[in-house]
């Protein structure tokens, strides 16, 4: 951020995929691993905590297809993977509350996908 960008509308803005593709792609989908159960959880339950100035979007592929379910976080840039609520729940209290990293369900630079055919 440089002195003549506005401030972040939302402290917490998060995108989570929700990418559906055919059941038998290789390269499978967020959706089809339980993205928008676990998007719909993060809605409800930021709402429900009354986390000020968060947004949870839905996003389209966000090209980590074989590590989903797919979310990242902004202003931090900060990707995970949830498997579960549990996770989300986490996620919540963890980095959007307390400003930490849940690093066991981290995507890092080292989650990459395989190189395009």
């Amino acid at each position: 951020m440089t002195e003549a960008d506005p401030p972040p509308f939302y402290a917490a803005h998060i995108f989570v995929c929700t990418n559906r593709r055919a059941e038998n792609h290789p390269r499978g989908s967020c959706a089809a691993r339980g993205s928008e159960k676990l998007r719909d959880y993060m809605k409800a339950r930021a709402k429900e905590l009354k986390i000020p100035d968060i947004r949870v979007n839905t996003a389209g592929c966000l090209e980590r297809c074989e590590f989903g379910p797919a979310m990242v976080i902004y202003p931090e840039g900060v990707w995970y993977r949830p498997t579960s609520v549990e996770d989300v729940e986490e996620i919540l209290q963890v980095h959007v509350v307390g400003g930490g990293r849940v690093r066991r369900v981290m995507l890092t630079e080292k989650d990459v996908p395989p190189p395009k055919g």
